[in-house]
């Protein structure tokens, strides 16, 4: 599930928080927090936090249960219905990291509340379309306004709590706040389509969206750090205090100036995203050699080669070549990227099985995913326990590989009736939890604290692009082997699905293996 796991930095002992999240790490640098909030205000302000943290994981899993239904009432083809889910993951991890740096830039509590306003306002359109093109672009909007929501939360919360266990406790309750809205998605998106409309999903996002965003600055506040700081050091001298703070107002301006928002970046890795969505979904309806995918596939290549060439340029870019070094962050993405793909495919395939084939009801579809979702909240409160004792490479392959026997299982879904076999989704929930809080680490540990910004961001990334790209191919799949009909395509998907869980357990695998010391010459 494409959510946002908050890095716990490099010391294993320091894990607390659930991994079936998706967020930037915490930094970890031992520095005054100048931001933290009054102690009173704190409780409104989290509050208002987790409530806009759940209303946008609540979409993840929301419109998977609607999906039968809009694609009937608007008569949609079969492959067209996964750009639904597609185009929303899509836009949101092709922005989140410069929806981050925006937040940074520009202002948290402002991106806050722009970013609530466009999802409430994209939800108001979706709700309300007639049209499947107008859907999809809609969710398109929602997507991207959910990448400014995500990373200013969670910075909001990192910088309105001080270090130490305030923060991590806050950190927490985000992580399982997002835990408990997919798995809520999954059942509230069956009760609002059988007794309203599918139209109610999306609905459902305005007035939470609209208050959230108008209560905003009276309970969030302007940050006026910075302001506090100058004023102590006037009453210590005020000759100094102005020689400072003309320096530093220069420095800023200087920095102000070679910090620019990396929008060339961002629109060229979200044009490759798109394109290979494209071709992966398109390639097993019209052919892997139809001109049509081949174009997708250069094009996205030539975007993909433009984006490295301008991270290399750009003062401030999305991705710093120099990080793509480090093997532990090579193994975490990569890691983020597989569970992500197996997860968003395996949400909707089985989604659309369960009204498809087992004709069951969008409330009883809910209700027998959703067991998923609270194993998987359950390994994200003991995940830290078992790194503590295992490690946190040993765990990686123990979970990696518990998903891929729960996909191989899955490759015997009956044909017709309810069978005992579905209860291995909790086998899955607790693997897809376990690898996402394994990568975090993986990937975090030992970088500098100056870093673990962009690397939470980076994994986040990898997740929603394998998620984007799973929503496509999985349901690709199930359509070429059964045509559409019957249980075999759904196998299919599942089996496709347990491939990509023994690729995780292979570079899990790997990175467990003990690297030979080099003697000192």
């Amino acid at each position: 599930m494409p959510l946002t796991v908050p890095s716990s930095g490099h010391r294993e002992p320091a894990l607390t928080t659930p991994a079936t999240t998706t967020a930037p790490a915490t930094p970890t640098t031992p520095t005054t927090n100048t931001t933290a909030t009054p102690p009173r205000r704190q409780p409104l302000q989290l509050a208002l936090i987790l409530v806009a943290a759940f209303m946008v994981v609540l979409d993840f899993s929301i419109v998977n249960v609607a999906l039968p239904s809009i694609e009937r009432e608007l008569h949609m083809p079969a492959d067209a219905v996964q750009w639904i889910v597609t185009g929303y993951a899509i836009s949101f991890g092709g922005l989140l990291i410069l929806g981050g740096r925006a937040a940074d830039l520009l202002g948290r509590r402002r991106m806050f509340v722009i970013g609530l306003v466009a999802f409430a306002l994209a939800s108001l359109a979706g709700g309300l379309a007639r049209d499947p093109a107008l859907l999809i672009a809609a969710r398109v909007v929602q997507g991207a306004g959910a990448a400014i929501v995500a990373p200013a939360a969670l910075s909001l919360i990192t910088t309105g709590f001080p270090e130490g266990p305030e923060r991590t406790r806050a950190i927490g309750l985000y992580g399982a706040v997002s835990s408990v809205g997919f798995v809520s998605g999954q059942v509230l998106g069956g009760v609002l389509v059988q007794l309203t409309s599918w139209r109610a999903v999306f609905l459902v996002n305005v007035p939470v969206g609209l208050i959230a965003a108008a209560l905003s600055p009276s309970i969030l506040g302007p940050a006026k750090a910075r302001a506090a700081t100058v004023a102590r050091a006037t009453k210590a001298s005020a000759t100094k205090a102005r020689a400072a703070t003309t320096a530093a107002a220069a420095k800023a301006r200087a920095g102000r100036a070679a910090r620019r928002l990396d929008v060339r970046g961002a629109l060229l890795i979200t044009s490759a995203i798109t394109l290979i969505v494209f071709a992966v979904s398109q390639g097993v309806v019209l052919g892997w050699t139809s001109p049509l995918v081949i174009a997708a596939v250069v094009v996205a290549a030539a975007a993909t080669a433009a984006f490295a060439r301008a991270e290399t340029r750009h003062p401030e870019p999305l991705i710093r070549p120099a990080l793509l070094h480090r093997k532990g962050l090579r193994d975490g993405t990569t890691l983020a990227f597989l569970l992500g793909l197996w997860n968003g495919g395996e949400m909707l395939v089985l989604s659309l099985y369960l009204q498809q084939v087992l004709h069951e009801s969008p409330l009883i579809t809910g209700l027998i995913i959703a067991p998923q979702g609270v194993v998987g909240f359950a390994a994200g409160v003991i995940g830290p326990r078992l790194a503590g004792r295992m490690g946190v490479k040993r765990l990686l392959v123990l979970t990696a590989a518990a998903a891929a026997a729960g996909f191989l299982v899955l490759t015997r879904l009956p044909a017709t009736g309810y069978s005992p076999i579905l209860f291995v989704v909790t086998l899955i929930g607790f693997g897809t939890a376990g690898t996402a809080l394994g990568s975090t680490v993986l990937a975090s540990r030992g970088m500098a604290d100056s870093d673990q910004g962009l690397v939470g961001g980076m994994i986040n990334t990898s997740r929603q692009i394998g998620a984007a790209v799973g929503a496509a191919l999985l349901p690709a799949v199930a359509e070429s082997v059964g045509g559409g009909l019957g249980v075999s395509g759904d196998r299919a998907a599942m089996f496709t699905a347990a491939l990509a869980a023994l690729a995780a357990t292979a570079v899990a695998w790997h990175a467990a293996r003990p690297v030979p010391v080099r003697a000192a010459s």
